[in-house]
């Protein structure tokens, strides 16, 4: 599992049928690979939730997304686990097949809010256009396998 996470003053995600904005928080990039269980998005969605990624009064990234009461916007995104070893076309044959890849979204994404934070998302295997104001920028790629942090 890689997740690109991103420190944002806003992002927004929309298509034919969603309209999603949050303010202040993270933006996250999910890329959901072949070997990705439960066990990643649930190591994962602590240690993202956790993460200090917020400057504190003396300017240092002390504090959490939850000390700011930030929100969070999640996207599905198959092509981070792109190979692109060989040739000019990128292979995604290490991303995890649809079904079983919602199912570890939606279960990554329902971690994240047992933590009581807003978490709102993308369409998960439809074209969306994504509006990002990183701040900063920060800009953070976590990985996980076999439930251990890499």
């Amino acid at each position: 599992m890689k997740i690109v996470v991103q420190r944002v003053k806003s992002a927004g995600v929309r298509n034919e049928n969603i309209h999603h904005n949050i303010s202040k928080g993270y933006c996250l990039l999910v890329g959901i690979g072949e070997h990705t269980t439960k066990s990643d998005a649930e190591v994962l969605a602590r240690k993202i939730v956790n993460a200090r990624l917020f400057e504190d009064e003396a300017g240092k990234l002390n504090l959490n997304v939850q000390q700011v009461n930030g929100e969070i916007l999640s996207i599905s995104q198959f092509t981070l686990l792109a190979d692109v070893k060989k040739g000019n076309r990128p292979s995604f044959t290490k991303a995890k097949a649809p079904e079983e890849a919602n199912e570890i979204y939606e279960a990554f994404n329902q971690y994240l809010e047992s933590f009581g934070i807003k978490v709102v998302t993308g369409e998960f295997g439809t074209d969306m256009t994504v509006d990002i104001q990183n701040d900063g920028p920060v800009t953070i790629i976590y990985e996980s396998e076999n439930g251990k942090i890499l």
